[in-house]
């Protein structure tokens, strides 16, 4: 059965064929592994949940009887598929890492953040949790965290922090899927809440969505740091426990281009509660900007920036529909884009440019990514940063 969140599919699947028919199946389909664990940890207590922290840091062979839905969840992650470019791995997403930070969080913010709240499916699932118009600064600063951590050197390496963030994050979707259903969601309506589809959106929000954003602004990836991109953000994708038929497939931004195009073209324009997150969002984009001591932002020239930003990352129409007003300050962006593209040529010119570069940005991401000292709350409901 479609749920009736799906519209415009007969157009779709004219567009993408069988595409459309798996994007549909997997509206109905969580994650069974990552769900049994739920259930298994609700059993078991701070038991479980010991168990389950060890196996993420030292692996499923360092455990003594682990339960059946911990061990079958760490199976599958300790399962390294054999596309996995090790030594990739060992050396980061050097295309994210190619990128200054503040650039980065920018995309992140206004580009990718916004296109996610822009379905109303996962708007209304984060409105109902009540985390995110209240808490927008916590939430934007833990998901950088996790996104960071998953980009640097070895980050993904089993034990290592973004392999662990990931799989926290993981299991938090499923902890948010099974709290939703015991609450009266409508999933005729919806589909399962965090479905695959959903999955696969946040996926696309974390590369092609930012990275075209940023082209806007004179920051390009050459083609074989993009290929490069998509096979790090593949083994994310598995470590997600996302089905490997959505991004196998996806080998550059032409072709996330069209798997982004089969899953928004069948999502309904954003609603009240898109509104109410982006405005939340943007808000604390504008506390970010702000917060340093030697800042050059006034809060009403950063907020100009971030209205024009998310105008030009989203287009005028997507921007109207999400309330977001227009702005002069949008007449100065082909200036930016032009300084930036200039001094990407210089900083790129070379091999040994290109490991300064890398190291310097490199530095600055690591400094972004200190976990608050009363943890995140992907640590949290997994018995960690307690």
């Amino acid at each position: 059965m479609i749920p009736n969140r799906l519209v415009n599919f007969e157009a779709t699947r004219a567009r993408h064929g069988d595409k459309a028919d798996f994007m549909a199946r997997m509206l109905a389909v969580g994650d069974p592994l990552a769900d049994a664990v739920i259930v298994e940890l609700d059993e078991l207590g701070k038991e479980g949940r010991r168990v389950l922290n060890a196996g993420l840091e030292k692996g499923l062979d360092s455990l003594e009887s682990p339960p059946p839905a911990i061990a079958a969840l760490l199976r599958q992650l300790e399962t390294v598929p054999g596309w996995v470019d090790r030594e990739a791995l060992l050396r980061g997403d050097e295309a994210s890492l190619s990128i200054p930070p503040l650039w980065s969080n920018l995309a992140f913010s206004v580009g990718a953040l916004v296109h996610t709240y822009s379905s109303p499916a996962i708007a209304r699932l984060l409105v109902q949790s009540g985390r995110l118009t209240t808490m927008a600064s916590r939430r934007l600063l833990e998901t950088g965290i996790w996104r960071i951590h998953g980009v640097l050197p070895g980050g993904l390496v089993r034990g290592a922090p973004g392999y662990i963030q990931t799989v926290q994050v993981r299991l938090l979707h499923a902890r948010v899927r099974a709290t939703t259903l015991k609450h009266g969601w409508e999933r005729e309506q919806w589909g399962v809440p965090i479905s695959q589809v959903d999955v696969a959106r946040t996926w696309l929000d974390f590369n092609v969505v930012p990275l075209r954003a940023l082209e806007t602004m004179g920051i390009t990836l050459t083609p074989a740091r993009q290929q490069a991109l998509y096979r790090h953000w593949w083994y994310v994708g598995h470590l997600l426990g996302l089905d490997e038929g959505f991004f196998l497939p996806v080998r550059d931004h032409a072709d996330a281009g069209e798997l982004l195009d089969l899953v928004d073209s069948t999502i309904q324009p954003p609603d009240e509660n898109s509104r109410a997150l982006v405005s939340a969002l943007i808000d604390s984009t504008t506390d970010m900007l702000c917060a340093p001591k030697d800042t050059p932002f006034t809060r009403p020239l950063a907020r100009d920036l971030l209205n024009a930003l998310t105008r030009r990352f989203q287009g005028d129409a997507r921007a109207d529909e999400l309330g977001i007003p227009a702005t002069p300050t949008t007449s100065l962006l082909p200036l930016i884009a032009a300084s930036n593209a200039e001094l990407r040529r210089w900083q790129f010119h070379t091999p040994e440019s290109t490991a300064r570069v890398l190291e310097e940005n490199g530095a600055g991401y690591l400094a972004l990514a200190t976990v608050p000292p009363d943890g995140t709350e992907y640590q949290k409901h997994v018995g960690t940063g307690d």
